[in-house]
């Protein structure tokens, strides 16, 4: 019994020797490999990519393009019609902008020129060639000129009136330019959009029904198409009224000038003439 005591006592110490022995290795083994891990001059260490799936791009099979593909004769003239009433909208408002700015302009040029000269004519002299104040002095001073003959049974006063007067109604009238455009266009782009939207639905559903497909990728696309008729309708519609109420309202600041004008003009006039 005791030697078979022994006899284990010194296996045991056998296998704690042995493993006292390799624990050293183990250990300068891992620090190796631990070492060997980590990147050199303190870097950090690098992570693998993250491949993830991406997903081509595809077009999108709706839209202008398609729709100005697909669509037959009538839809093709409704989309040049809308066209050509957003264009005619956004040049007559560009072009009565600078002219009502012009206008102010030769206005401030009168009231600063004009009134300081000898004569009718000598102030007529300092204005723009095209200045509508100009064109109300050649007005008055030709009416003296003509108040002869059977003219000359009318008074004086009256005379002189009715000429300043005609030219400041062709004064408004060119101010007027272009802004029926721009009522009509803001009056009937809705419905010329509304139309198209109609005639759109109508070739779509008829498509639809012939296919004999009623899913929605079959619906949605081509009703989808035929709505942005409306909805470029409303896009001709809302900048040719805004457009229109703007200029009207500076067609008003710029006919108060004329007028405000055009009576002083008549004032000085008749008493030009008296004086002679």
């Amino acid at each position: 019994m005791q030697i078979k005591v022994k006899a284990w006592l010194a296996s045991c110490g056998c296998a704690l020797a042995l493993a006292f022995t390799l624990l050293p290795v183990a250990t300068h083994a891992q620090s190796a490999t631990t070492a060997a891990a980590q990147p050199a001059n303190g870097e950090a260490p690098a992570t693998l990519p993250v491949i993830t799936d991406v997903k081509p791009a595809t077009d999108n099979p709706y839209g202008l393009e398609s729709l100005w593909k697909t669509s037959d004769a009538v839809a093709k003239v409704v989309l040049l019609l809308l066209l050509i009433m957003s264009a005619g909208s956004w040049y007559i408002l560009i072009v009565k902008v600078l002219e009502q700015s012009r206008m102010l302009r030769q206005s401030r040029a009168a009231a600063r020129d004009f009134w300081s000269a000898g004569t009718i004519e000598q102030g007529a002299a300092t204005l723009e060639a095209t200045s509508p104040y100009r064109f109300m002095a050649d007005a008055a001073s030709n009416a003296v000129k003509k108040h002869v003959g059977l003219m000359g049974h009318v008074d004086l006063n009256d005379w002189i009136a009715m000429g300043i007067q005609r030219a400041v109604d062709r004064i408004q009238s060119s101010t007027q330019n272009g802004l029926a455009f721009l009522a009509t266009v803001g009056s009937i782009a809705p419905f010329v959009g509304l139309f198209g939207t109609v005639w759109g639905i109508y070739h779509a559903l008829t498509a639809i029904g012939i296919s004999g497909q009623a899913s929605i990728d079959k619906v949605a696309g081509p009703v989808g198409e035929a709505l942005i008729m409306t909805a470029i309708g409303l896009a001709v519609a809302v900048p040719a009224v805004l457009s229109y109420n703007w200029l009207v309202r500076r067609n008003k600041a710029v006919m108060d000038e004329v007028r405000a004008f055009s009576q002083d003009l008549h004032a000085v006039v008749l008493g030009s003439v008296k004086k002679t």
